[in-house]
C-alpha cells in the first residue's frame, strides 16, 4: 500500500497566502496539513483555523506543541475548539520543542519523558470529556473537565531519541519523525517506537523536505537553509551519523546563530541535502520519496514548499514521478 501524503507548513509563509496553499494541497490529494509550532515564527493555532476554513476535507495537525511553552490544558482547549468547528479533522501533535528555540525564549525543559507522558495523559483525558485529577511531577490538574470534550482527537508524539520514541509507541496514536531525517534514521526511529508499542498499532509519520527543479543542484538551493536549521540541533547527531553525510554540527550551529548564510550553505553540501531530503527532477523526487516509504512511513509529509505554485507539480512528482501540468 502506498503511503499517504501530507504537507508541512512551518510558519514562514505570510498568513494571507495560506488559503491558496491549503486549497492546492487538498486538490493535489494531501490528507493532512501539519502546521509547525516554531517559537518566533507564526502561531500554529491561528494558521490551523485558516487552513481548516479554506478547505472541506483536509485534516490539520497542530504539530509538536511543546508543554514547556504552552500548558497541555491550553493545547487541548485549542485542539478541541478547532475540532468542535471542524469535526474529525484535527490532530494534536506534542513534542519537546527545538532546544535552541526554547533556550532563546528562556524556557527550561527538564524531565522530557515525564513531561510529555503526563501531557499525553492529560490531553487524552480532556478529549474524552473526563474529570481530570492529575497530580504529577510536571503538571497538576485539579478536578476539571473540558467544556467541549467528549470527541476523541488523535495524539501524535514528535520524537527522535530512543526513549521518547518508545514512549510514542507505548502511549500515543502515532509517532512523527522530524524533517531533514535520512531514511536509515527513519528506520531506526520506527524500530524504537515499535519496541515501545509491543504490537500495539500506531501511525508512522515523517516530514521530508521536498523541492522540484530543472536539475538536482538547483532544486537543493530551496531547502539548504531549512535543512541546516534542523540539523544544527545536537539531537540530530545520530541522524547525521546514520546518513553517512560529513557535517560539522557545531560549526553549523555557530553559523546559523550568526546568520552567516554563506557558511551555512557551504556546510549543508549537496551530499548532505541528498541524504536528508527529496530534491531534483520529478523522477529524482519520486525515487527519494520511495526511499522514505520503504523505510516504513505510513504518511510522507512534504516540507519546504513555501511557494503555492510549486505544490501541484511536487505532489504529482511524489506520486507519479511526473508533473501535474
Amino acid at each position: 500500500m502506498t503511503a499517504s501524503l501530507g504537507l508541512s507548513m512551518d510558519g514562514r509563509v505570510p498568513m494571507p497566502e495560506l488559503p491558496a496553499q491549503a486549497r492546492a494541497a487538498e486538490a493535489g490529494g494531501v490528507e493532512t496539513v501539519w502546521i509547525a509550532c516554531h517559537l518566533f515564527l507564526r502561531d500554529p493555532i491561528s494558521m490551523a483555523a485558516v487552513v481548516l476554513g479554506a478547505t472541506t476535507r483536509l485534516r490539520v495537525a497542530l504539530m509538536a506543541m511543546s508543554p514547556y511553552s504552552v500548558h497541555p490544558v491550553f493545547t487541548a482547549m485549542a485542539a478541541a475548539s478547532l475540532d468542535e468547528m471542524y469535526p474529525g479533522r484535527v490532530i494534536l501533535c506534542l513534542g519537546v520543542g527545538a532546544p535552541a528555540d526554547l533556550k532563546a525564549a528562556g524556557i527550561e525543559s527538564p524531565r522530557p519523558l515525564t513531561t510529555l507522558s503526563e501531557a499525553i495523559r492529560i490531553s487524552r483525558s480532556l478529549f474524552a470529556g473526563e474529570m481530570v485529577r492529575h497530580d504529577g511531577q510536571a503538571f497538576k490538574v485539579s478536578g476539571r473537565r473540558l467544556i467541549n470534550g467528549g470527541n476523541p482527537i488523535p495524539i501524535v508524539l514528535a520524537a527522535s531519541r530512543p526513549n521518547m520514541l518508545e514512549l510514542a509507541g507505548r502511549e500515543a496514536d502515532g509517532v512523527l519523525i522530524s524533517a531533514a531525517t535520512s531514511p536509515p534514521f527513519v528506520t531506526s526511529c520506527l524500530a524504537h517506537a515499535g519496541k515501545g508499542a509491543a504490537g500495539r498499532p500506531f501511525r508512522k509519520l515523517g516530514i521530508v523536505y521536498t523541492r522540484l527543479g530543472a536539475d538536482e543542484h538547483t532544486a537543493m538551493e530551496g531547502v539548504r537553509r531549512p535543512i541546516g536549521f534542523v540539523l544544527r540541533g545536537a539531537h540530530h547527531a545520530e541522524n547525521i551519523r546514520l546518513s553517512g553525510a560529513p557535517l560539522d554540527q557545531a560549526a553549523l550551529a555557530t553559523a546559523y546563530a550568526a546568520e552567516d548564510w554563506a557558511t551555512v550553505d557551504q556546510l549543508v553540501s549537496d551530499d548532505v541535502v541528498r541524504r536528508h531530503a527529496a530534491c531534483g527532477t520529478p523522477s529524482q523526487v519520486k525515487h527519494a520519496i520511495d526511499g522514505y516509504r520503504a523505510a516504513g512511513l505510513d504518511e510522507v509529509i512534504l516540507g519546504g514548499l513555501d511557494d503555492t505554485a510549486l505544490i501541484p507539480d511536487t505532489l504529482a512528482a511524489a506520486v507519479r514521478g511526473a508533473t501535474a501540468s
